[in-house]
């Protein structure tokens, strides 16, 4: 997705709560709107949508008799992306925000937040809790280790992402800065903080750079 699509569609997005509802009751007597999804099943059934339009319902109508809410956030802009049919492994408990891209036989760790219009290559791990920042880049064949920050950039169309060429290793708890590019083949050191550009090959000791 180019830059200022995701701009666009980060400014122009919906703020919503969307929510789980599973009811007793009779359905067929309630009316939550077009953008609500209704599963009845006989004396009682599930309604998905926005919190918006489903509370109202809840409190006013006598066909309830109870109900059970599920949510898992509040006034998010940013849906979460679709990975059912991702070639790659995606293990509980990581976030990986709309219009990311994954390829095929990549691994996400538990914990990993991975943000809206990043890019990561094949065969790339992304180690618990890393936290990718929005547009960032990452080839084919890294590692990039537990607790590592990638800075991100959809603030602005011009600001230049992180840029991790293949087969690049990060040790855990590194931070890479926006805009940094690190060429393929460089090792970063574990807790290390990055600030420029890292050559192809380049190994970088633990250490501020």
């Amino acid at each position: 997705m180019e830059t200022q699509e995701i701009l666009e569609r980060i400014r122009n997005a919906k703020p919503q709560t969307p929510v789980k509802v599973f009811i007793q009751g009779q359905l067929s007597e309630l009316d939550f709107g077009p953008d609500c999804k209704v599963i009845n099943m006989g004396h009682g059934g599930v309604v998905i949508g926005d919190w918006e339009d489903i509370k109202g319902v809840l409190q006013e109508s006598d066909a309830i008799e109870e109900y059970h809410i599920e949510t898992d956030r509040r006034n998010s802009a940013i849906t979460l992306l679709d990975t059912k049919d991702l070639g790659a492994r995606i293990e509980p408990g990581a976030i990986i925000r709309e219009a990311v891209t994954i390829e095929t036989d990549a691994i996400v760790m538990m914990g990993a937040c991975i943000n809206i219009g990043a890019s990561i290559g094949a065969k790339t791990l992304i180690d618990m809790n890393a936290v990718i920042g929005g547009r960032a880049k990452i080839g084919r064949g890294c590692h990039i280790g537990a607790g590592t920050v990638i800075k991100g950039v959809i603030s602005s169309p011009h600001a230049q992402p992180v840029v991790i060429k293949d087969n690049v290793v990060i040790g855990p708890n590194a931070v890479i800065l926006e805009g940094v590019t690190i060429g393929a083949g460089a090792i970063i050191g574990p807790g290390s903080i990055i600030t420029r550009d890292v050559q192809e090959k380049e190994v970088i000791p633990s250490g501020v750079y």
